[in-house]
């Protein structure tokens, strides 16, 4: 049986290397191309923090920018996001200072997205950082109040 290529296969290679992996079989491993999916897996993960991290931002800018707007769905996906970040901390704990490296940058892509979707001037969100704490946003049931001081739901 010849051995699957990994830029031909990938499925079939992948399946070979974790036969070899359980059978302790070293010489038949691809070494640098498992250690790059290796490498690959765990930079999944921390970008998936990232990614639910600029959801709920961009749900809590429009929140508080479009109160007139707000919906469940709002609430909803604000919920979401906090409990996907929340799972993949709990699943992989060494990511739990990660949102708060990533909070500048995962704000300044929910700045543009917020402001293309909502219409508003990309000037409207404030440009030199994220006008929360971080602990506030990932806080269950925390809502940012609109120019009017209202929190409150739909």
């Amino acid at each position: 049986m010849t051995t699957p290529s990994y830029d031909t296969d990938f499925y079939a290679w992948a399946q070979q290397q974790a036969r070899a992996l359980r059978a302790k079989d070293w010489a038949a491993l691809d070494l640098n191309n498992l250690i790059e999916e290796v490498e690959d897996l765990a930079g999944r993960h921390r970008d998936a923090v990232g990614s639910e991290l600029k959801r709920l931002l961009v749900h809590l800018l429009k929140w508080h920018y479009q109160p007139t707007h707000r919906s469940d769905s709002w609430l909803e996906s604000i919920e979401q996001a906090r409990q996907a970040i929340d799972e993949l901390i709990d699943d992989y704990p060494s990511l739990e200072d990660y949102p708060q490296v990533v909070l500048l940058k995962a704000y300044q892509r929910a700045r543009r997205q917020g402001a293309r979707e909502t219409k508003l001037p990309l000037t409207t969100f404030p440009p030199e950082g994220c006008p929360w704490d971080l602990d506030d946003i990932r806080r269950e049931g925390w809502l940012p109040s609109d120019a009017a001081g209202d929190s409150s739901g739909p």
